[in-house]
């Protein structure tokens, strides 16, 4: 068996990358402690798709007070702690509000987003999980949140685009870069160990590109 060799593994993506289902399984394997998204009882999300400009501040605000606790409550519970996989880099906070918020909005959500994020471990690897555009919409199609229906290309894309630049931006960060577009990693064991090959190498600190 393939041996995780990170102790803070994050597993991240668009909207229908399957994030979540790649941080379950690698976690189930290897054993590792698990911090998925709560984003199931958030008040603002159903909201927020209905009337974007109204319900994005509160909406980002919640996420990153969801986020950060359950993140710092992760790194407080054990002198002697087991390895981590998060289905999502604190981060996602800041790249998510850049696309959503007005500018004044979105500079007083940086003053309290960079008061928190510093209090947070670095990964030792973050995976990007890049999904075309075309198979993010037929991956959030079938999972079938009524919420979701609606999500249009160019979101995708915005959100797409903004983790790019924001990797570019931080090249101190690890970053493996796996275009799984043609994947089905889930039904497909070849595919999932393909995957897990590249994230047990390793890597030096900027952004590492392979499609699979």
């Amino acid at each position: 068996m393939i041996q995780n060799p990170h102790s803070y593994l994050v597993i991240e993506g668009n909207i229908g990358s399957g994030k979540t289902s790649l941080s379950q399984m690698l976690s189930k394997e290897w054993n590792t402690n698990l911090v998925l998204e709560e984003f199931a009882d958030n008040p603002f999300l159903a909201k927020f798709y209905e009337s974007p400009d109204r319900y994005a501040f509160p909406l980002e605000l919640s996420f990153l007070s969801e986020r950060f606790s359950q993140l710092k409550k992760e790194w407080q519970q054990d002198l002697f702690q087991p390895k981590v996989i998060a289905d999502y880099f604190i981060a996602k906070c800041s790249i998510f509000a850049s696309n959503n918020l007005q500018n004044d909005e979105w500079q007083l959500f940086m003053k309290m987003y960079d008061l928190v994020s510093q209090q947070i471990p670095t990964p030792s690897l973050i995976v990007y999980l890049y999904v075309q555009t075309d198979r993010l919409q037929e991956n959030i199609q079938k999972r079938g949140r009524a919420y979701e229906q609606n999500i249009s290309n160019e979101y995708l894309n915005n959100i797409q685009n903004q983790y790019l630049q924001y990797f570019q931006q931080h090249p101190q960060l690890s970053v493996l870069m796996l275009d799984t577009t043609a994947l089905d990693f889930v039904a497909n064991e070849e595919h999932y160990q393909a995957i897990k090959e590249k994230i047990v190498q390793p890597y030096t600190p900027g952004i590492h590109r392979f499609v699979l």
